[in-house]
């Protein structure tokens, strides 16, 4: 199985499209001009193989209602666009799917006259969805790690591991920033803040298409901004908050990471659905930001516009709606863009340029790949040179979880925990002798470290008997191999969500009878109310799932020192613990490798470095808010609840203690195009190595219209060996000071702008005013985005003195 374009000969050239050596946009052209109707529609469209089996429940919304039974070999003649998701529907070995995608692919080969394969895409929002593949922590965990080159690493190594086994896209990174932590979709977003989401989907994005993979920018957009975060439920924000805060993201990993494709997003924004929204898909998209990839539909949004939105009376109506705003794609299997769109166009409801438009990028991406060349073969990277005749004997021979990729996950974890808080109980020395008691619902299950787009958590949960696939040590394993000389008792207490409490008496007990206790509570990662966190699975409110408080609560009151740790896909209230409990560590769905990592760091072994990316709120019921907010949505005289976070969007703690010794900015006073620098001076006062993130926020004290209080601008990770000083540099652009004005135009707005460097947005010891001058200034999608950071080591004066 090699080259199998049908008609490539010894004797005769290759078609025009298969020539490499055409321009693209020719060998595009030759294609569509040589195509029927049928052909065409053909490459618009995925098929699901295997979906509709009965493995289970839905994956995707509404699945099981709209997954129609394909006849494949029917469709092949006419060609195919994509196929969805070949590894990651089922347990299959890695080997054995991917002789049988490159099976499918010479199938599809064979079977259309123009001799193009399929495009395959799977999803990898937390690793490659595919069993036996690497499981890294959830996107909430790479936001906590304020670590964009070290998610860039990780995204690359998740690029090359889809790309070894023949998948082309992607479906990654969601870019959607929190809004309402009540939404069950928290953990799969980097946090609340529009520059960290951005900063690090960006870097995820950089990572996934340098591996020569498709990233899938999602969901576009406002998905996260549902109704009472309710999962796909209708959006109603303002032009500001789309423009200042849902928006950027998108903006930044379009311009600067390079991303091939961008996902609808399944709501309706003031009542027009993104599916079906020419303004937003190409008018903003394409027009303004000048993105020239695919647009693909979210898993049946092209249907929707029909069953759900009920902005379209027919499958073909949906269709034309959907293709003529800009989506180019119907995902995950034909239902519109197949024999409803076509007799949409025979009928001229629909004129055939519109489809020639999606077909030409369909077409590009394909040619960019290289799936239109002639010397195109089905066989992936990883079994080049071996016998595919027998597949079963190649199982196990494709390793997607090489010792290299659970290296970077165990960093990644490492530098995503955070401690949040501490009396002085933590670190536990290893080596110390004492009883653990070890309580909780999440300390002996290996799924609590995994988020819901996890593969043992979206699939292998919904065969029974299959292995996980991977190793993937539960916290009280981990504890165990931390603490070999301490005496660890292990009491359940509770069910994560069941509210059961017979049992919270025996692990109070427990926790009486030992020197510390750590209490391990959260949530459970499932699929449309399958779980506690993850899609489909929204909270009322945010008070802890089931009888966990009550279990919190029992422990306290023991006087027993109580360290918290969270296994969670979103913030909670934690109630007394915020006071009472002698230390808390959050760790958001930390992945294969996230209990050694958590253990080492209640052990000292690892010197926690991660911030919070979403506030932790005070109480259950103060949904929505964001740190993200104008002075009225933060607390008054006027109202009786306060929403101020028990802890706030960017804290964490260290064991080791820094010293802001200095702060100064350069100048004054800038224009409107101008740029500022301030300068920030640390030192590592500890005896041990250490991270401080160093946070820059912006303040807008008078603007012309209502703006965050706080704004985050910029950050560093500034490691310091013990006694290492250092200096950190912000030159700021005024281009990072504009917001949408009241005309709807981004402007740059003169008069006083103060830049505050923090250890959170709650805690900014020093600060710089500087005032913008000039007239107003407009600025478009070429402003810049960032500061300019610069980390200098600083020598000491003992050091200066020596040398």
């Amino acid at each position: 199985m090699t080259t199998i374009h049908p008609e490539v000969t010894d004797a005769a050239p290759p078609a025009p499209w298969h020539d490499a050596s055409v321009p693209v946009a020719d060998r595009v052209e030759s294609l569509v001009a040589a195509m029927t109707l049928d052909e065409k529609l053909a490459q618009l469209y995925g098929v699901w193989v295997g979906a509709s089996d009965d493995g289970g429940g839905d994956v995707a919304p509404h699945q099981h209602d709209l997954n129609d039974v394909v006849d494949l070999d029917a469709l092949l003649p006419s060609g195919l666009g994509q196929l969805t998701r070949p590894f990651g529907t089922a347990p299959i070995d890695a080997a054995v799917g991917a002789v049988s995608l490159a099976r499918t692919q010479q199938r599809i080969v064979a079977a259309n006259r123009f001799g193009i394969p399929a495009l395959a895409h799977e999803e990898c929002l937390a690793g490659f969805a595919a069993w036996g593949a690497t499981a890294y922590p959830v996107p909430l965990s790479w936001g906590a790690s304020f670590d964009p080159e070290l998610v860039e690493r990780m995204s690359r190594r998740i690029g090359d591991d889809l790309r070894s086994v023949g998948v082309h896209q992607g479906l990654a990174p969601v870019l959607d920033v929190v809004r309402d932590a009540r939404w069950g979709r928290v953990e799969e977003t980097i946090g609340e803040d529009p520059y960290l989401v951005a900063t690090v989907g960006t870097a995820y994005v950089r990572g996934l298409e340098s591996a020569g993979v498709v990233a899938t920018l999602k969901h576009f957009v406002g998905y996260s901004a549902s109704r009472a975060g309710r999962n796909l439920a209708p959006v109603s924000v303002g032009t500001r908050e789309l423009a200042d805060v849902l928006l950027p993201p998108f903006e930044m990993a379009v311009r600067e990471g390079g991303a091939r494709s961008v996902m609808n997003a399944y709501t309706d924004l003031d009542g027009v659905p993104s599916a079906g929204d020419r303004a937003l898909l190409t008018g903003l998209l394409r027009e303004t930001w000048g993105f020239d990839g695919t647009v693909v539909a979210d898993y049946f949004a092209v249907a929707f516009l029909k069953l759900l939105h009920g902005v379209a009376g027919t499958w073909g109506e949906a269709a034309a709606e959907a293709l003529e705003a800009g989506i180019d794609v119907e995902l995950p299997t034909v239902k519109a863009f197949g024999a409803p769109l076509r007799r949409a166009v025979e009928s001229g409801a629909l004129d055939v340029a519109v489809v020639d438009t999606a077909l030409r990028r369909v077409l590009r991406q394909k040619a960019e790949l290289g799936l239109l060349d002639a010397d195109w073969s089905p066989v992936p990277p990883a079994l080049r040179g071996a016998d595919l005749a027998d597949a079963e004997a190649l199982r196990g021979s494709i390793d997607l979880d090489s010792p290299g990729n659970r290296a970077l996950a165990a960093q990644l974890a490492e530098e995503a925990v955070v401690l949040v808080s501490n009396d002085g109980t933590l670190p536990l020395a290893a080596s110390a002798a004492r009883t653990i008691a070890v309580i909780g619902p999440n300390a002996d299950d290996p799924y609590a470290m995994l988020g819901c787009y996890s593969f043992p958590a979206h699939v292998v949960v919904q065969h029974p008997g299959v292995a996980t696939g991977i190793e993937i040590p539960s916290l009280l394993d981990a504890l165990r191999a931390e603490f070999p000389g301490s005496d660890l008792r292990f009491a359940r207490g509770t069910s994560v969500d069941g509210g059961e409490t017979e049992g919270i008496a025996d692990a109070a007990a427990l926790a009486a009878s030992a020197d510390v206790a750590i209490l391990v509570l959260g949530d459970r990662a499932g699929l449309f109310g399958r779980g506690t966190s993850g899609e489909g699975c929204d909270v009322e409110s945010l008070a802890l799932p089931g009888a966990q408080q009550q279990l919190v609560d029992a422990v306290l009151a023991t006087g027993t020192p109580t360290v918290l740790t969270l296994l969670a896909g979103r913030p909670y209230a934690l109630g007394r613990a915020v006071t009472d409990a002698a230390a808390i560590v959050e760790a958001f769905f930390a992945g294969e490798e996230g209990a050694p990592a958590i253990a080492g760091v209640l052990s000292g072994r690892v010197n926690p470095s991660g911030r919070l990316p979403v506030s932790v709120p005070a109480t259950p019921g103060t949904q929505p808010t964001s740190y993200l907010a104008a002075p009225l949505a933060r607390a008054t005289e006027v109202s009786n609840i306060d929403p101020t976070a028990a802890f706030p969007f960017g804290h964490g703690l260290s064991y080791t203690p820094f010293e802001w010794e200095s702060f100064a900015g350069d100048d004054e006073e800038i224009g409107v195009d101008g740029e500022a620098t301030v300068r920030l001076r640390l030192r590592n006062a500890g005896d041990r190595a250490g991270t401080e993130v160093v946070q820059l926020y912006l303040h807008d004290p008078v603007a012309s219209v209502v703006r965050p209080v706080q704004r985050l601008i910029g950050f560093a990770r500034v490691d310091l060996a013990a006694g290492e000083r250092a200096e950190v540099r912000f030159t700021v652009p005024a281009d990072l000071a504009s917001f949408t004005s009241r005309s709807g135009e981004r402007i740059v707005e003169p008069g006083e702008l103060v830049l505050g460097a923090g250890r959170s947005s709650a805690d900014l010891p020093f600060a710089h005013t500087v005032r913008l001058t000039g007239a107003p200034r407009a600025v478009d999608q070429t402003r810049r985005l960032h500061p300019v950071v610069e980390v200098v080591a600083v020598a000491s004066a003992a050091a200066r003195l020596e040398a």
